[in-house]
């Protein structure tokens, strides 16, 4: 029930967003960046260290690279900048535990050419949460910890949020960061489909006595999977009976080692683990990732399984992709409809991670169907084709949206173009607006571009790779128009610049019927 006495309510900020992990903290820079006021609330007092994802992917490196930020995670993973050369590593990656050899890669495959030769940069997410959170300090984001948002009420001017300690704060908009067990989500009423978990999988590092019974990497067996590695002291165990009996609880070491010697068969000792979580492959995704003026960002939208590690890339891929659009909106210059572009472009991305986590979790069960499969998909995975297609879809760079134009660099991301002044593309978006790209000295194309200086940057000059004259680059890195090399086409630029940046005279977003989330 809602208190009787509540304090003033304060309207400093534009929008609200409900989790500090390293998806929320990528969305506040975006919003910071286009000049939107932005708090962020979490309820945990410190930053989350659980053992988590261990790396992104390119899309994700491509996205940090665009505004700044790679260089100090590449940093962190000791590894050569990503425009530098690189040693390939023999496997690109596992699918339900099947290594995926790194020879077969056809790296001319247009997704791919000039992006490789590794498709993942090796940082955990607990250090892109904190060069994230040193970013959003930098830019002047306002984040709250230890602050939860107990509920709150929408109508059609904006949404006013309970915090704890009795603040009430009133924003335009509300968007939920907040995980897989989202209360934003859960309070707003989004329906959330999907299939129940049917796996427990269990991570630690510790010490363990007889470690070196284990086989390294991936290892099927009849009771399951387990992982040893990589470092000493890591092992991952996948057992096929169903969800845990409390996922809340602690793993201990007993745990551990149970699962361990009923996986493995041999005789471990796991003394002491130093962290430990635990997870299942139940796989849900919110039917759309907006109501009214509450909207949804990464896990809070989608839960999967991490296999494959797509799970921190889907958040950064829809933090990117809202961000822009959001601003947009809460600034009165958004063309109709735009806001609702971010679930229709997002929801299909992340329909199919909740696809590709579930293929694996088929192939891993010890069944004789099962074994036939993985089998047949560990053959397919060793050609050319198929170790080509497996890494265009970890890497993220298949990603493409129907932007129209019929170009072939419309709707995918483009790759960092070095320009005849010795700068690339990605040196010109430090500032989260969007791309014009002249490289024929097309006057006109200028002309069109001038009403838009407040959001968009005119960058002129050439480049023997770029296979076209002219490009619109959208803040998100996706092309939204490009002319052919031997042509101009000012008619499609003013069209896409409408479509994507609005008229010159803004607009505003429809309201929303009030309601109340207790």
């Amino acid at each position: 029930m809602r208190e009787e006495t509540r304090m003033s309510t304060t309207t400093d900020h534009d929008v609200l967003i409900v989790g500090a992990g390293p998806v929320g903290l990528m969305l506040a820079t975006e919003l910071q960046l286009a000049g939107v006021r932005v708090l962020v609330v979490e309820r945990r007092t410190e930053p989350d260290t659980a053992l988590k994802a261990g790396a992104f992917n390119t899309a994700s490196a491509e996205a940090f690279e665009r505004r700044g930020l790679l260089s100090a995670m590449e940093a962190v993973a000791g590894r050569q900048p990503l425009r530098g050369e690189r040693k390939r590593a023999p496997s690109v990656g596992h699918f339900g535990g099947i290594q995926v050899p790194a020879d077969p890669v056809d790296e001319r495959d247009p997704s791919l050419r000039g992006r490789g030769p590794d498709w993942y940069v090796q940082v955990p997410q607990a250090e892109v949460e904190r060069i994230l959170g040193e970013r959003a300090a930098e830019l002047g984001v306002e984040v709250r910890r230890g602050v939860e948002a107990r509920g709150f009420d929408v109508d059609e001017d904006g949404v006013t949020v309970r915090l704890d300690g009795g603040d009430d704060v009133r924003v335009a908009w509300l968007v939920g960061c907040d995980g897989g067990r989202s209360a934003v989500r859960r309070r707003a009423g989004f329906a959330f489909p999907g299939t129940d978990p049917r796996i427990t999988v269990r991570q630690a590092v510790g010490a363990i006595e007889g470690a070196e019974q284990l086989g390294q990497g991936w290892q099927h067996t009849p009771t399951g999977l387990y992982i040893h590695g990589p470092g000493p002291g890591r092992v991952r165990t996948v057992e096929l009976d169903g969800p845990p009996a409390d996922r809340e609880a602690p793993v201990t070491a007993d745990e551990m080692e149970a699962s361990l010697r009923r996986v493995s068969g041999a005789d471990v000792r796991v003394r002491e683990i130093t962290v430990g979580t635990r997870f299942t492959d139940h796989a849900r995704q919110a039917t759309s990732y907006r109501r009214g003026r509450v909207l949804l960002c990464g896990d809070a939208a989608h839960v999967h399984s991490p296999f494959s590690g797509q799970g921190l890339n889907l958040g950064i891929g829809d933090a990117v992709n809202l961000g822009w659009k959001l601003a947009a909106t809460v600034q009165g210059r958004a063309p109709e409809g735009l806001l609702d572009t971010y679930t229709s472009e997002r929801h299909a991305i992340g329909a199919w991670v909740l696809d590709w986590t579930r293929a694996q979790v088929a192939v891993m069960r010890g069944d004789a169907y099962s074994r036939a499969l993985r089998d047949t998909v560990t053959d397919l995975l060793g050609t050319r084709d198929g170790a080509t297609y497996y890494v265009k879809r970890i890497s993220g760079l298949w990603q493409r949206y129907d932007l129209g134009n019929g170009h072939p660099l419309v709707g995918a991301t483009m790759s960092d173009l070095r320009l005849d002044d010795g700068t690339r593309l990605s040196d010109h978006t430090r500032g989260g607006r969007a791309l014009l790209v002249d490289l024929a000295g097309d006057d006109e194309l200028s002309a069109l571009a001038k009403p838009y200086a407040d959001r968009l940057e005119l960058v002129r000059g050439s480049s023997n790779d770029a296979g076209t004259s002219g490009l619109l680059i959208r803040p998100d890195g996706f092309v939204a128009w490009a002319s052919a090399a031997d042509a101009s086409d000012p008619a499609g630029l003013e069209a896409a610049l409408t479509r994507w940046l609005g008229d010159t005279a803004g607009g505003a977003e429809e309201g929303t019927a009030a309601r109340s989330f207790l």
